[in-house]
């Protein structure tokens, strides 16, 4: 683990024009840097550096970051990994902390596995070397049409149909027992036999988005229908098939580089396109596809097209697992081959260009893929029709995106000859359903893991229970105020506040220590007192004793002051927040110090109105605007809270308390100039 401290440093020292200037030839433009984009191919340069802010944005591909996320980004390293990397660029030792002797034991045991792993990689190359290899394997390989560069590049091998040859070789070459058992490359019966899980079949590793082998997939060469015929390393420490797709570690920088993924479903069909030319293609390996693995295409791509064979069992592969695909908000395109063929054949019947021109005529978003099949199918049935609808549309409701779900509904309505409100609302409400669905299986899931905690909690029999922590014995009041009831309030209307805590919390991190200058007749004026913004929002926000319900933008508030209070300056505080390891924090960091129009609007708009004469007006504003949306969301709980109450003194005690709170919205509406 690198010490805060170490990061600190690097984050100090590292130097946007600098790091990105080693990979792009930087131009000079006013304060700022101009480049072709590294991400995209592109003729006229939208890509920009700011050194003066620390990042980097793409007005063209809108990739955007910081120097950190820019080594991520193009050398598709983790964040640790792109830290040491700048660490060495610019001299900076880097001395892990301690770690416990568990954290050892487990980093040496998965270090042991990978080198065993790697060992068993070296040894299925050599034997393809071998008599046997050269006759069986090496033969099968090229009559599949694979180069010799391919089989060198790849680490293809053959396993010899000895069955205790890799055990043998490896006890030789001093590797332990325990870890071939827990590779899964070798299998130890009862009696004491170690013999080898992969035997006379041809090999092909699996690799890590690092590219250390971590597992293989054999298959063999007999016609006999009683051999397996492929056999698969099992689940281990290092793999795990679920979260790993062949050939990712050859495929991702032109995966990243084209903004697009392309998946096929076996080894051969990866290997024939990349030999081809075609190098961002990955293989779910004959698995159903999960959604770890889309997971893992999405941190280098948003854009996946699966290309499928062209009879009917690949289409019905094409309308399997897609749900998954949408719903992880992917673009998803489908492309189907000739009958007959998969990708494997198609490429090696094919040049270059003829297949680059059969996906680029032949891809199809997967909703327009689905609709036309399915509309094939049912014809002029009525029923039919009306069954494909409601499909199509449950489709529809599970991409994330609610622009790109409307622009669905629009062309499937008039695709369907149907009125679009129709097809909206069964949008609507399958996806309703599907939210309270998923919410309902998380309370199972949290249920289940209170009530094994609380299993684990009770004393065993004859075990004398804990006594109760310190914190136990500090009274709590039975009722507590709360500003909004969670039940159906602040907690259930967070989506009502997310624009307001936005556009507060965006203060903060872009103006959080610029000095606000009220004017002496404004009601924020104290003489002789200055106050900056994020300690005027932060005063106002706990004397109403609010904080902010969106989870994330608390997360990066608490944290920001959380610094602020350590005495980092802003542009420090803004650095560590774009750097941050938290994936939510920096995400949320990056979407608003990041410029996501050209600077020269944003130059425009400020010459307008001087930053100092802005803020006075506009924070002040978004707290009037933030406590209005509150007051509202109280009214809302209040009158439904009226509806099942029959008691005559509540409902006058409620009445009340609305009289109210409708005064207070009419006050704050009349501050902020509304009707």
């Amino acid at each position: 683990m690198i010490p805060h401290e170490t990061v600190d440093r690097i984050l100090d020292t590292a130097q946007i024009a600098d790091v990105v200037g080693d990979f792009v030839t930087l131009k000079k433009r006013g304060a700022n840097y101009i480049a072709c984009c590294p991400f995209h191919n592109e003729k006229t340069p939208s890509f920009y550096v700011s050194p003066a802010k620390g990042i980097y944005k793409c007005f063209g591909c809108g990739k955007s970051g910081t120097a950190v996320g820019f080594v991520m980004e193009h050398e598709s390293l983790s964040y640790v990994e792109a830290l040491k990397y700048l660490a060495r660029k610019y001299h900076i030792e880097v001395v892990e902390k301690e770690e416990s002797a568990e954290e050892i034991a487990q980093k040496q045991r998965n270090e042991s596995l990978l080198l065993v792993s790697e060992y068993a990689g070296k040894f299925f190359r050599e034997s393809l070397q071998t008599p046997e290899g050269q006759t069986i394997g090496y033969q099968y390989f090229r009559s599949r049409g694979l180069e010799d560069g391919t089989i060198r590049k790849y680490g293809l091998g053959w396993a010899p149909t000895d069955r205790r040859a890799l055990a043998e070789a490896a006890r030789t070459a001093g590797y332990k027992e325990e870890f071939l058992t827990e590779t899964g490359l070798c299998i130890k019966y009862d009696d004491g036999r170690l013999v080898d899980r992969f035997f006379d079949r041809v090999i092909f590793p699996i690799h890590s988005v690092s590219g250390r082998v971590i597992a293989f997939g054999g298959r063999t060469l007999k016609t006999d229908k009683t051999v397996a015929k492929y056999v698969n390393s099992p689940s281990t420490e290092i793999y795990d098939k679920s979260r790993s797709l062949y050939g990712i570690y050859f495929a991702k920088n032109e995966m990243a580089r084209q903004d697009k993924c392309i998946l096929v479903e076996g080894y051969l069909d990866v290997l024939s396109m990349h030999q081809l030319g075609i190098t961002n293609v990955v293989a779910s390996s004959g698995t159903s596809l999960t959604v770890e693995q889309i997971r893992l295409i999405r941190k280098f791509t948003s854009n996946v097209t699966i290309i499928y064979d062209g009879d009917s069992a690949g289409i019905k592969a094409a309308l399997r697992g897609i749900g998954l695909v949408l719903k992880e908000g992917l673009n998803v395109k489908v492309v189907l081959l000739p009958e007959g063929q998969d990708p494997d054949d198609f490429a090696k019947k094919h040049t270059l260009e003829e297949v680059q021109d059969h996906i680029a005529r032949n891809e199809q978003d997967f909703i327009s893929f689905k609709t036309d099949l399915l509309l094939g199918e049912a014809g002029t049935d009525p029923l039919k029709r009306a069954n494909l609808i409601n499909d199509v549309a449950d489709t529809i409701a599970l991409i994330p995106d609610a622009v790109v779900r409307a622009v669905y509904v629009r062309t499937c309505a008039a695709k369907f000859e149907i009125d679009e409100s129709i097809l909206a609302d069964r949008v609507s409400r399958s996806r309703t359903d599907m939210i309270i669905a998923e919410k309902e299986q998380r309370e199972r899931e949290q249920d289940r893991a209170v009530r094994q905690m609380e299993r684990e909690s009770m004393p065993q029999p004859g075990e004398v229970p804990p006594p109760p922590a310190e914190e136990d014995y500090v009274m709590q009041p039975e009722t507590a105020p709360a500003l909004i009831p969670e039940a159906g309030g602040m907690v259930m209307n967070a989506p009502y506040l997310q624009p307001c805590e936005r556009e507060l919390l965006g203060f903060v991190l872009e103006e959080g220590c610029t000095e606000l200058d009220f004017d002496r007749d404004s009601r924020f004026y104290v003489e002789g007192e200055s106050i900056n913004v994020a300690e005027f929002i932060d005063g106002i926000l706990a004397d109403d004793e609010a904080e902010f319900v969106n989870e994330p933008y608390r997360k990066v508030y608490e944290e920001y002051f959380r610094m602020y209070d350590e005495g980092l300056s802003q542009s420090q505080i803004q650095s560590r927040l774009l750097n941050s390891m938290d994936e939510t924090v920096s995400a949320v960091a990056k979407d608003l110090l990041i410029e996501k129009y050209q600077i020269t609007v944003k130059n425009y708009e400020q010459s307008l109105t001087a930053v100092s004469t802005r803020l006075v007006q506009f924070i002040p504003k978004s707290l009037l605007a933030y406590q209005c949306r509150k007051v509202e969301l109280i009214l809302k709980d209040l009158m439904k809270e009226l509806e099942t109450v029959t008691d005559p003194e509540k409902q006058m005690e409620l009445l009340t308390k609305i009289g109210d709170y409708n005064k207070a919205r009419t006050r704050l509406n009349n501050e902020l100039g509304r009707v």
